[in-house]
C-alpha cells in the first residue's frame, strides 16, 4: 500500500484518473475530471496536515455516494420493493491506520470526532449524531468476528446534510468501507456493508429506517430491490441510460428544515404497524390488497383515516415499482414518467409526507413541487424524494429544458438549490491506494 506522500504524488501524476472519471466525470467533461482530481488531492493533503500519519503508514481513498430513490416511497420498511440508484455526489475520505485503539475523523466544516474502540456500547447522549453511526458500524463489524484497529481519516462531502440524498447512508457506507479495508481484509461485500449501516442507524443513531438508503449507496448503479425477505434481499441491476433517453435527473432542495421532524418520520412506520396488528402481521407486505380494502371499516375505527390512507399508498406504491422497472427494461420512458407522476400524487394525497402536521406558513416541499410541475407542464415528471416533510424533490427533465428549469427553480428557492445528477455505476468503494 502507498503512504500519503506517494498516494498524493500518484494522484497528481494522473495515475488514478481512470478510477476518478468512472465516479465523478460521468458527463465526459475534462473539467469534471480535473475537479475530481483536485478534490482527491485536497483530502489527502488534509489527512497529512491534520494527523501527520507515520511516514510508512498505508493510506487510501474511500467513497460513499449519496443515493436517489426513484420508486418505492416508504416501501422498504414494509419489506416492499424499491427502485433506487447511487449518484455522483459523495463523501470522499482519505484514511490511514494510526496504531491506536481509537477512530479519529475530521469532516470538513464539522468538529473533530473521536471514538475509542474499548467501549462500543450504545450511548443515549450520542443519538442522532455522527459519533453514533461510527460507533454502531464499529460494534457491528466486531460482532461479525473481525478485530478492530484504529485509523485517522479526513472527509469532504458533496452530499450535504439534509439534501435528501441520504448523507447518513453515505457516511455509514464510507466508514464501513474503511473498516472493511483496514480491519476485514476486504471480505465484506456491499450488501453486508449496507446491513451494517442500517444496524448503526437503527440501534445507535435511533432512526427506524429501512434498508433502501444503505443499499442504494453501498451497492451502486440503478437497482431494484425486493425486501420481502430482508435478511436476503433480491437485488437486480436496471440498465437504463437517462441521457440517451433525452432526460436529466434533477434533485431540488426545497429549503425546508429537517429539525424536529423525527416524530413525523417515525409516525409513518408506527401507524402502519397499527394497521398490520389488525391482521396479526408484522409488515404491510404480508397483507394482501383484498384483505386491506375489505377491512377498511374496522381499520378506520381502530387506526384512524391517515393510517388507512398511508397503508393504501404503500400497497399501490409497492406494485408501482414493478411497473416502473418493466417500463425501463422495455424502453417505454413515457410510461415510466406517468408512473413517477402517480407515485408523487400518491405520496402527497395518501402518504401525506409533503407538509408536516399543522404547518401553515412554511410548506416548502409543496411550493417546490408546485413550481416544478408548472415549469415542466406536460413534459417530464416530478415527485417527493426520500422521507419527505423536508429536504428535496426529484424531477426528470427533458435535456432541452434543463437550463430554464434550473434557472426558474433557483429564482424562487435560491441559487444552488437545483442539482443535475448522474446515476453512478459504482457504490461505496476504495477509490485509490
Amino acid at each position: 500500500m502507498r503512504s500519503c506522500h506517494t498516494l498524493l504524488s500518484s494522484l497528481r501524476a494522473g495515475e488514478h484518473d481512470k478510477a476518478l472519471a468512472a465516479l465523478y466525470a460521468l458527463d465526459g467533461a475534462q473539467n469534471s475530471l480535473d475537479r475530481a482530481r483536485d478534490r482527491a488531492c485536497r483530502v489527502v493533503q488534509s489527512l497529512m496536515d491534520t494527523f501527520s500519519p507515520a511516514e510508512n503508514a498505508p493510506a487510501a481513498l474511500f467513497s460513499g455516494p449519496g443515493r436517489t430513490e426513484i420508486g418505492g416511497n416508504h416501501t422498504d420498511h414494509q419489506h416492499g420493493r424499491v427502485l433506487c440508484g447511487s449518484v455522483d455526489m459523495d463523501m470522499l475520505a482519505c484514511a490511514a491506520p494510526n496504531r491506536k485503539n481509537i477512530i479519529r475523523i475530521q469532516s470538513e466544516g464539522y468538529p473533530a470526532l473521536e471514538i475509542g474502540l474499548d467501549d462500543l456500547s450504545v450511548r443515549e447522549e450520542e443519538k442522532n449524531t455522527s459519533a453514533a453511526l461510527v460507533r454502531g458500524v464499529a460494534a457491528r463489524v466486531r460482532e461479525l468476528g473481525f478485530t478492530l484497529a484504529g485509523f485517522d481519516t479526513c472527509v469532504t462531502s458533496t452530499v450535504l446534510s439534509g439534501s435528501g440524498l441520504s448523507s447518513s447512508a453515505a457516511y455509514e457506507t464510507l466508514v464501513g468501507n474503511i473498516f472493511n479495508h483496514f480491519c476485514c481484509e476486504d471480505k465484506l461485500d456491499p450488501v453486508t456493508i449496507a446491513k451494517i449501516g442500517q444496524y448503526a442507524e437503527n440501534v445507535y443513531f435511533g432512526k427506524p429506517c429501512g434498508l433502501m438508503d444503505q443499499m442504494g449507496s453501498s451497492v451502486g448503479g440503478m437497482l431494484t430491490i425486493d425486501f420481502a425477505a430482508p435478511g436476503a434481499p433480491v437485488i437486480e441491476k436496471v440498465d437504463f441510460d437517462l441521457t440517451a433517453a433525452g432526460y436529466a435527473l434533477c434533485i431540488i432542495d426545497s429549503g425546508a428544515d429537517h429539525a424536529d421532524l423525527t416524530d413525523e418520520y417515525a409516525a409513518v412506520p408506527n401507524e402502519l404497524k397499527g394497521i398490520c396488528a389488525h391482521f396479526g402481521r408484522s409488515v404491510l407486505r404480508e397483507v394482501s390488497g383484498p384483505e386491506l380494502f375489505a377491512a377498511l371499516p374496522e381499520l378506520r375505527r381502530e387506526c384512524g383515516d391517515r393510517a388507512v390512507l398511508r397503508a393504501i399508498h404503500v400497497y399501490h406504491e409497492n406494485h408501482r415499482v414493478e411497473t416502473q422497472v418493466a417500463a425501463l427494461r422495455r424502453g417505454d420512458f413515457d410510461f415510466f414518467l406517468s408512473e413517477v407522476r402517480e407515485s408523487g400524487l400518491s405520496s402527497w394525497r395518501y402518504l401525506q409526507n409533503i407538509v408536516p402536521t399543522g404547518a401553515v406558513r412554511h410548506q416548502e416541499m409543496a411550493v417546490a413541487l408546485a413550481l416544478a410541475e408548472d415549469t415542466l407542464d406536460t413534459a417530464g415528471a416530478c415527485r417527493v424524494h426520500g422521507g419527505g416533510f423536508a429536504g428535496t424533490i426529484q424531477a426528470f427533465v427533458p435535456l432541452e429544458m434543463v437550463d430554464n428549469f434550473k434557472a426558474r427553480m433557483e429564482r424562487v428557492l435560491g441559487e444552488g438549490k437545483c442539482h443535475v445528477l448522474h446515476i453512478r455505476p459504482q457504490g461505496g468503494c476504495m477509490v485509490a491506494e
